[in-house]
């Protein structure tokens, strides 16, 4: 294994504590003699364990080693990979490394374990190569990232050699791309005083634009300028603003459910992170997917500045924003910065001479979004409509229409008026109600 390994080129970067690499440590002091029976168990074992821990993660059942080697392929970014992101293979000189890399993977597909297994009497790789996993919850794992590995594992185990290997990894960078960003579609930050780090999203929400009731005209001005981005032809940044409850967030989680495979990813951030807009697109921008960057529920108090940072990234700055990048936000105010009665006015006040001069600084912000979209609070009957077409989605609601709108006024009354967020509360209530009385 070790021979094998050192004999890596494109993929050569692994890391020394990766789990490839620290085997192959193993392995070579082994065949060499250089260590003991109960050291060589130990180092093996503590390198099963990290093999199970990340099976754990992401869900991979059969044979973990071939989908430890499948998910090394799918995630290194190197410059092989990150040319044929969404791109596939193309002509070029580098073929001829990567086929070498492949054939050096396409071998180790076929590692034989026994060897090591008899002469220090364990079974621990049997194990693994024959594995059956433990059922769980798609929330308590990676699915989307489970089924993608362990589809091309299999189809990698069965290749000839390293050209159908070669074609097989190729196809699936261009279809998914490399890495987390080929491998995710919803991310988050953090910054721990390092640079940023991208955390993906496990379980995002499974919300479709179909699912969200009336509002015809708002999803297709969103999903004609979201098209248009996907296309790479110019579009907007957008601003969804309106009434609480509306279904402005749930419009814009589903874009990344509906435009995912067309190379779209989003990534959320907060308003105390404006600060890293530089650094996230610096990361992002070579990167062959569009990139949505979502800012939920945005406002700003009157003292609050982080505003003149997201003015600068969206438009203003010395560097254009990247092609595959815009910013969509939402939130309940449609000029986003609280303004005082004093914003308007030319006299002196808390030593600003020019008080309008201020005021049109602040709404500056939400003229830089080229789209801004207006949910409004529904009207009775489209909440009515709401109700109905969700108890329809929910089978263990049997009540008659008449009693089920009855109660959907009732429940309105008391928790927090007409809206879209209120009519999915009370079907979730009627749910949990009618299912209780089901099984008891």
């Amino acid at each position: 294994m070790y021979r094998e390994a050192s004999r890596l080129l494109l993929f050569s970067e692994l890391g020394e504590n990766e789990i490839l690499c620290k085997l192959s440590e193993i392995f070579r002091d082994f065949r060499e003699q250089k260590a003991d029976e109960i050291s060589l168990v130990r180092r093996i074992y503590t390198q099963v364990k990290r093999l199970l821990d990340l099976a754990t993660t992401y869900g991979f059942d059969k044979n973990l080693w071939q989908n430890y080697l499948t998910f090394l392929l799918i995630t290194n970014e190197n410059s092989f990979t990150l040319t044929a992101e969404r791109r596939g293979a193309g002509e070029g000189s580098v073929n001829h490394f990567a086929k070498n890399d492949f054939r050096i993977f396409h071998r180790l597909f076929r590692f034989d374990f026994s060897e090591i297994e008899e002469a220090l009497g364990i079974d621990c790789f049997t194990t693994l190569t024959n594995y059956r996993a433990i059922a769980k919850s798609e929330k308590n794992y990676y699915r989307s990232v489970s089924e993608k590995v362990q589809v091309l594992s299999e189809k990698l185990a069965q290749a000839q050699d390293e050209n159908v290997f070669f074609d097989l990894v190729t196809e699936f960078y261009r279809l998914y791309g490399v890495g987390m960003f080929g491998l995710n579609r919803a991310f988050r930050i953090k910054n721990d005083g390092n640079g940023i780090v991208f955390l993906p999203i496990n379980n995002t929400d499974k919300v479709m634009l179909s699912d969200m009731v009336g509002y015809e005209l708002q999803k297709k001005s969103l999903t004609e300028n979201t098209e248009a981005f996907l296309r790479g032809v110019p579009a907007n940044n957008v601003l969804l603003y309106g009434d609480a409850g509306t279904g402005k967030s749930s419009c814009v989680k589903a874009l990344i459910n509906e435009y995912h495979d067309a190379g779209l990813r989003m990534i959320e951030i907060y308003k105390h992170q404006f600060r890293d807009l530089s650094e996230i697109i610096a990361t992002v921008k070579n990167r062959n997917y569009r990139f949505i960057i979502f800012i939920d529920d945005l406002s700003f108090e009157e003292n609050e500045l982080e505003y003149k940072f997201l003015k600068a990234v969206i438009e203003g700055g010395v560097e254009t924003r990247p092609d595959n990048i815009l910013i969509y936000a939402t939130s309940n105010r449609r000029h986003l910065i609280k303004e005082t009665w004093n914003d308007r006015n030319d006299m002196e006040y808390e030593g600003d001479v020019h008080r309008s001069d201020t005021m049109e600084e602040k709404l500056s912000l939400a003229a830089r979004f080229g789209v801004a979209i207006n949910f409004n609070t529904p009207s009775r009957q489209l909440f009515h409509d709401i109700v109905r077409e969700l108890a329809k989605r929910r089978p263990n609601i049997r009540i008659d229409e008449s009693e089920l709108i009855a109660l959907a006024n009732r429940w309105e009354l008391r928790h927090g008026g007409i809206s879209g967020r209120t009519a999915q509360q009370f079907i979730n209530y009627i749910e949990g109600r009618e299912s209780y009385h089901v099984n008891t």
